[in-house]
């Protein structure tokens, strides 16, 4: 069926919300009652050829004591749903009472297989019933969609003379629609979409960016994609759509699988109903979802290993309800988000309990597949808090570290402001992949797209701008090559990291014994009694003994006492303690900045070994800021005197003079 065809099915459903529930509801509810019987009609004109064999099917099952009926009433059904009422929705036109309707319809939709159930139950359709019988709007719904003017059976409406009046709606089709609906209300709704709807632009790209650089290797076979914050489901279809086309294109028969989860009750009945209506009833069954179902603290697929992934997480939401759940900070044992890395064998990714979205990262990462040639690509959304929150040795620093020390992060793309429809921040996409190509390993490309996008002519709520196919393209080309651009720059995954190190000075007091060394008690003494002062002497809180190396810049001194050269330990003052940043990449480590850019400034320094941390962070503005040209004298000069012009007179006028 044609696009435009489409566009009219879409347009003739949403004016249904305008017939009927224009005075029952506020304009951005319309989609609790569009949406699931759109789903509703679908399927019942699916169900239609088959219903009798359905019935038949359930009285023998009954007839046999079979409990578990669900497999044989599909094969009846010859769908991956059924229907066990005696009802269509036909039959429910011809109703005397409201009150009869009302009892029928509720009949018919008890009578659903247990996977159409969860949908209803998340639309929380059933709530919506009451409202539409006590107006008598009910029977009027079921008449708009039951309409000679469209057709939603895949089976084409015949004139009299058997030509067709109506073309049958295939599944594609009719997820065309259901997709161009559901993109209407969260566009209506705009203020709440970007949490459950990643604009297609962007996700084009994302699936582009984790298939285009292995097109050439993708091999006839099977693949799993996951999405560990599906929504509406949007990113797996546009990723199973782009995969199937590139496979095509390269003369390679795929199939796919697909799998995800959701928190939120609505977007999981939208994606789980909208795979249904594409007649992909198994990657159905594989949509986990509804309020008890988080991400973070009851992984779906805890044993499962994925080829592609593709999220966008929740930015700045806390998850604090899930870490109580998982047993609080200290008592969680997620093999997801306590590893082994760098020898530590609890290695902590456990994030601020006020954002959550580096865990949905590292949660894609514990599934990917390790034997496969391709191993896993990741395509992940985020703003840019996760570049640089997170100080050495906290979870989203740890992230970041356990990410780039495995070589794992291949590209981050800025992309432009305003892309999402409900945030006008900055967001990037992170590639990650196991199986880095030779040309790729041991470095990290950022490319900053945010100058490459196409102004829309009318803004959805903050979104005012959009990605075109050519900026898209340019965007990939960029990434495939792999050049060092203006737009693009290529680092040593080292230039990434740095060691955060305490660097303390000695606590100087006036009136001590210099070559003594005092006991704690002393010192927490002293420190209340005695007044600090830079020209006086260090307190000293140990003497080594002898054979101990002196090394001042770990704090080990060698000093004269009672004319023998000894190793002593200065008691540091808290008031002077301070911390470096040594990059990674720092030729000579610490100690090389600390005599270049310390010591100079503070001779009696040292740094604390044991505070030594290792941090990861990205900085795009450190790489790609562009600092505007200073004006030159001579353009200061003129705008002085162009001003002088305009205000002379000015001041007489003001104090009660006239210009002459």
């Amino acid at each position: 069926m044609e696009a435009q065809q489409l566009n009219w099915i879409a347009n003739f459903i949403w004016g249904i919300a305008d017939d009927v529930l224009r005075d029952l509801y506020v304009r951005g509810k319309y989609r609790d009652v569009i949406l699931p019987m759109t789903v509703l009609r679908r399927f019942d004109a699916l169900l239609e050829p088959t219903k009798r064999a359905v019935l038949e099917m359930k009285t023998r099952l009954d007839t046999a004591n079979i409990t578990n009926q669900d497999p044989a009433l599909r094969q009846a059904a010859g769908q991956a749903f059924y229907n066990t009422s005696k009802f269509t929705l036909r039959d429910l036109r011809a109703r005397a009472s409201q009150q009869q309707l009302r009892a029928d319809f509720e009949a018919y939709l008890d009578g659903f297989s247990p996977n159409v159930q969860d949908i209803l139950e998340n639309f929380e359709f059933r709530n919506q019933i009451p409202r539409l019988s006590k107006a008598d709007a009910l029977g009027t719904l079921i008449e708009k969609f039951l309409s000679p003017d469209i057709n939603l059976s895949p089976n084409p409406v015949l004139n009299g003379d058997r030509s067709v009046k109506q073309p049958g709606l295939d599944n594609h089709g009719m997820g065309t629609v259901f997709e161009e609906l559901v993109r209407r209300f969260n566009e209506e709704n705009n203020e709440e979409a970007g949490e459950h709807w990643t604009p297609r632009d962007a996700v084009k790209l994302m699936a582009k960016l984790i298939f285009l650089p292995i097109a050439d290797e993708i091999e006839s076979g099977t693949y799993l994609l996951y999405d560990g914050a599906c929504g509406t489901g949007g990113m797996l279809t546009v990723a199973e759509e782009t995969l199937e086309e590139l496979a095509t294109q390269h003369g390679k028969q795929v199939a796919t699988h697909l799998y995800g989860q959701e928190i939120n009750a609505e977007t999981y009945a939208i994606c789980k109903a909208d795979l249904l209506l594409k007649g992909e009833g198994d990657a159905a069954d594989n949509i986990v979802g509804g309020p008890e179902h988080s991400t973070l603290s009851n992984d779906a697929f805890p044993s499962r290993e994925f080829d592609f992934m593709l999220s966008n997480p929740p930015y700045g939401k806390s998850w604090k309800s899930d870490l109580e759940r998982m047993g609080g900070k200290d008592g969680i044992k997620d093999p997801r988000f306590i590893i082994e890395h760098a020898g530590d064998p609890e290695y902590s990714l456990i994030t601020r309990s006020s954002d959550g979205q580096m865990l949905f990262l590292a949660n894609l990462l514990s599934k990917m597949k390790q034997g496969a040639k391709l191993g896993s690509r990741i395509a992940e959304v985020h703003n840019g808090s996760s570049l640089f929150t997170g100080d050495a040795g906290q979870g989203e620093s740890n992230i970041r570290r356990w990410i780039i020390e495995n070589d794992w992060l291949d590209a981050i793309v800025a992309l432009p402001l305003n892309m999402f429809y409900n945030t006008g921040i900055a967001t990037y996409i992170w590639v990650l992949t196991n199986r880095k190509p030779a040309h790729r390993k041991g470095k990290v490309q950022l490319i900053d797209a945010t100058q490459w996008y196409k102004p829309l002519r009318k803004n959805l709520g903050k979104k005012n701008c959009e990605l075109s196919d050519e900026d898209i393209g340019r965007i990939c080309d960029t990434f495939v090559k792999f050049e060092e651009t203006e737009q693009s720059k290529i680092f040593p995954n080292a230039a990434f990291g740095y060691w955060k190190v305490t660097v303390e000075r000695p606590l100087r007091l006036k009136g001590i014994d210099p070559k003594r060394a005092y006991a704690p008690k002393e010192i927490k003494a002293l420190k209340e009694t005695a007044e600090r002062a830079d020209d006086a002497p260090p307190v000293i809180r140990k003497i080594h003994k002898k054979g101990t190396v002196a090394n001042p810049l770990c704090g080990l001194f060698e000093v004269p006492i009672a004319g023998k050269p000894v190793v002593i330990e200065y008691e540091p003052d808290p008031d002077l303690r301070d911390t470096e940043q040594v990059p990674l990449t720092e030729e000579g480590g610490i100690e090389a900045l600390l005599k270049r850019e310390v010591l100079p400034h503070a001779s009696d320094a040292w740094y604390v070994l044991d505070s030594i941390k290792t941090g990861y962070e990205v900085s795009f503005t450190r790489y790609f800021y562009k600092p505007q040209p200073l004006r030159t004298l001579e353009e200061i000069r003129a705008d002085i005197l162009t001003l002088e012009k305009e205000t002379e007179g000015l001041l007489g006028q003001i104090i009660g003079g006239r210009p002459s």
